[in-house]
């Protein structure tokens, strides 16, 4: 949900990210299933499509996402058994494509007979060139039986054509989701996912060299464009200074380059109102900047940047699509809390890191998921690392995701198949 700040959406790939090297192909089972033998048979062309508008490493880690997704696949259709649907109507993000592709192609076509996808416009030749890859393989007709089908409608005809479909996934802009959903008909189910700021919370007990990296790492994940990446940096007044310092160390260490360079962690970002938001947030806040704060209009680079700034309750981190960490000093854990349950960030409530901050305690909801306010609680991973293409995606916050079904909107963790899921099954608990 997104490539511009707040138009890509959720999916990413999920799990601790492998580096380039872990993830040794070669030494895979020699008898994938048919689906993942396809991705496998085509890595080196798929990796390159990705590479088109990401780094090296995270078009590698999303390859190994998807290649997780499709092999959790039957365990998670086991489990939430949904029922058989004649048409799904996608809206994909203009991030993680492949990842998308697989969520909302690949894996729903085990109980959709057919399913149409709007790529977005950002990255249309991306995707067509990846839909190309896969379904040009000669094993995938014979194995694949639903039509998976990319449209190059206008959203507003392709809101009219999820009509007549019995279920939508949207990514996206919240507003655009609402338009999205008083748009289609009470009988169809919509899943519609957004965006959240998931900030990390450093308290006084945390490890702050793990920290520091899980941070840099997250926040660098190809350039900073991804929406899982953590928007705000909660830092206790006890260890912020020390925390500031690692985390500038990290920064300096980060590899920045052309995206051509295999090496490169920063390159130039792909999308100009990125650059641009990026930009107006850091001119403003000139002197917080500890670190970085370069921006080339010309070349889209914005260079690993780290900001300083004191506690300000109304602050509202934007949606930054660039590698800027922010940090923001807090004096007790009720200062987060109430900043949490300002109406705002309980509208956008995704995800909340916490390490070492033992006075926030998440209460869990009936389903067992701890949460602070309307953002599910991680303890010491980041969002980046805990999602699970799997398993249900995001937080409590309508803004984060919600589902639309008879005309009755619910924000909750989703997973397509769960939301098509038969009676007794496991959805994200309502907020």
């Amino acid at each position: 949900m997104p490539a511009t700040p707040g138009e890509h959406a959720h999916p990413r790939p999920g799990g601790t990210m492998p580096e380039p090297h872990v993830m040794d192909h070669a030494s895979q089972s020699p008898h994938p299933d048919p689906v993942t033998a396809i991705l496998l048979r085509n890595r080196p062309e798929l990796l390159a499509a990705l590479e088109s508008v990401t780094t090296r490493a995270a078009a590698t880690a999303e390859f190994d996402s998807a290649l997780a997704a499709l092999r959790g696949a039957r365990a998670e259709t086991d489990t939430h058994r949904p029922r058989t649907i004649t048409e799904l109507g996608v809206f994909l993000p203009s991030n993680n494509i492949l990842y998308s592709y697989v969520l909302f192609g690949l894996i729903p076509s085990g109980f959709a007979g057919h399913i149409v996808m709007r790529p977005s416009r950002r990255v249309g030749e991306e995707s067509r060139r990846i839909h190309r890859i896969i379904t040009s393989d000669p094993a995938f007709r014979a194995i694949h039986p639903t039509d998976i089908e990319l449209t190059d409608m206008t959203q507003r005809q392709f809101i009219a054509r999820c009509a007549q479909t019995e279920a939508v996934v949207f990514n996206g802009r919240p507003e655009n989701a609402r338009e999205v959903g008083a748009s289609l008909p009470h009988r169809t189910l919509l899943l519609a996912f957004g965006s959240g700021p998931n900030p990390i919370v450093v308290g006084p007990e945390a490890e702050l060299a793990t920290t520091a990296r899980d941070i840099v790492r997250t926040r660098t994940h190809n350039s900073g464009q991804d929406c899982l990446c953590p928007d705000v940096v909660f830092a206790h007044d006890s260890i912020a200074d020390d925390l500031v310092t690692a985390l500038r160390e990290a920064l300096r260490s980060t590899a920045v380059g052309p995206l051509s360079d295999p090496a490169t962690t920063v390159g130039p970002l792909c999308y100009p109102d990125a650059v641009r938001q990026a930009a107006t947030f850091l001119d403003a806040h000139r002197d917080h900047i500890r670190e970085g704060g370069r921006v080339d209009h010309r070349t889209g680079l914005v260079t690993p940047t780290l900001l300083d700034l004191t506690w300000d309750d109304s602050f509202l981190p934007p949606e930054f699509f660039a590698p800027v960490v922010c940090v923001m000093r807090y004096g007790t854990a009720t200062d987060v809390s109430r900043w949490l349950h300002t109406p705002t960030e309980r509208r956008r409530g995704m995800y909340v890191s916490v390490y070492g901050e033992p006075k926030l305690h998440p209460p869990t909801t009936t389903s067992g998921t701890p949460r602070i306010a309307t953002a599910v609680s991680l303890d010491s991973r980041t969002a980046l690392d805990a999602e699970n293409g799997n398993e249900p995606l995001g937080g409590y916050g309508p803004d984060a995701g919600h589902v639309r079904a008879h005309g009755t909107v619910t924000a909750r963790p989703l997973l397509l198949s769960a939301e098509l899921g038969g009676p007794g099954t496991e959805k994200g608990a309502e907020a």
